[in-house]
């Protein structure tokens, strides 16, 4: 049976390329990530990561005619907040503040009033939600 995972963190960096495939389209199969990812090692080697992740339980699997289908076992919303979630705790010590004051050092030049606007509305919003 395969094990539950509720972040990214445990994966290796093929095996997020792998995940990144299969969330673009929505299911994929061994062919369908060779085509997509950077330099791919052999077909064993991504069907065999494939069944990796399966078992760790970001995949599952559906039969088509003589191939297998992968589908990620998360929504990618959901995997993207779990993993944001995880960073901020490793990374910053669970504060949000010092990851946003980090997004907001390292964008400076690259952040546009627009954007600027939508995430100070976000705030106000978590205000008047109470978090």
């Amino acid at each position: 049976m395969p094990k539950s995972t509720s972040n990214g963190s445990d994966l290796s960096r093929r095996e997020r390329q792998i995940m990144d495939v299969v969330y673009r389209l929505g299911k994929a199969s061994v062919n369908d990530v060779l085509d997509r990812i950077p330099e791919p090692p052999s077909y064993s080697a991504v069907r065999a990561l494939m069944r990796i992740l399966e078992e760790k339980g970001h995949l599952k699997h559906e039969q088509d005619g003589p191939r297998y289908l992968y589908l990620p076992t998360v929504p990618r919303e959901s995997a993207r907040v779990n993993a944001l979630s995880h960073m901020v705790r490793t990374f910053f010590g669970g504060s949000t503040e010092a990851a946003v004051a980090a997004l907001l050092d390292e964008s400076q030049s690259r952040i546009s009033d627009a954007e600027l606007d939508r995430i100070a509305s976000m705030i106000d919003q978590a205000r008047t939600q109470g978090r």
